[in-house]
């Protein structure tokens, strides 16, 4: 609908390492202008205890478990599609909801995640 990649934010509201990275990564100007004008960002808490309801529980089939929490699908998600639980994690997605480029997670250099964001901004651009 906006034309835009997907920016999906596995996080969790216990998360050190993911208020850091909003804290002095995402913070960063051009890291910022990247998030709010180029991407649709989702943020989804793994450690959200906010019931889910009926109709959308569910038993996982990757451990038989049932999945009666938003955090606890948004972890099988992540665990499912993306091969870890480990926050944050970020992927960059298409229309499609495929990988714009590789999955990042926790750094302190702002080179470095500003250079994920960017390519994964060019390859969406380059799929149009």
């Amino acid at each position: 609908e906006k034309n835009k990649p997907l920016f999906v934010d596995f996080t969790g509201w216990t998360c050190v390492n993911c208020r850091y990275m909003e804290q002095n990564i995402w913070s960063d100007p051009d890291i910022d202008s990247l998030i709010r004008n180029d991407f649709v960002l989702v943020s989804l808490y793994v450690d959200s205890r906010k019931e889910l309801p009926p109709s959308g529980k569910y038993i996982s089939p990757r451990n038989g478990k049932e999945i009666d929490t938003y955090g606890a699908k948004w972890a099988e998600l992540e665990i499912a599609e993306y091969g870890e639980i480990t926050q944050p994690l970020y992927v960059l997605l298409d229309q499609n909801e495929k990988l714009l480029t590789v999955k990042q997670s926790y750094t302190t250099d702002v080179e470095k995640y500003k250079a994920f964001l960017q390519k994964g901004l060019d390859e969406f651009n380059s799929r149009k």
